[in-house]
């Protein structure tokens, strides 16, 4: 499982990416199609063509961290399904460390979570 703290966004790139880009080519991705900031410590997510091949390009501290994965049967498979016009898609770590193991999780069932802002939910003491 990922630790990363809350504070930290996870984006996948609606559309596929070409793994040729390194460092600089994904960060320049982040900026213009994502409209995003490659520096912001948030991870970015991209996918190749075949769903194959995976990067996760993050800004860490004194420069650009990128992890590089490749399966070698089967695809990778994202859980949410992309709006029409997003540039991206938001999932949590869990999420992410399932999708690098190369499980699919479309038949996945997400149970509600509590969130503390959803002012509908009352606490008794």
């Amino acid at each position: 499982m990922l630790s990363l703290p809350p504070c930290v966004t996870i984006s996948v790139c609606a559309e596929p990416v070409d793994m040729r880009k390194q460092f600089e080519g994904l960060a320049a991705v982040v900026g213009s199609q994502l409209g995003e900031d490659p520096l912001s410590g948030h991870l970015y997510v991209f996918y190749s063509r075949d769903a194959n091949r995976l990067k996760v390009l993050w800004w860490d501290r004194g420069g650009y961290a990128l992890l590089y994965k490749r399966l070698e049967r089967g695809r990778f498979v994202f859980p949410r399904q992309v709006k029409a016009g997003a540039r991206s898609v938001r999932i949590d770590a869990g999420e992410l460390a399932l999708i690098l193991e190369g499980i699919d999780l479309r038949q996945a069932t997400w149970r509600a979570r509590w969130n503390p802002m959803d002012p509908s939910v009352s606490v008794t003491p």
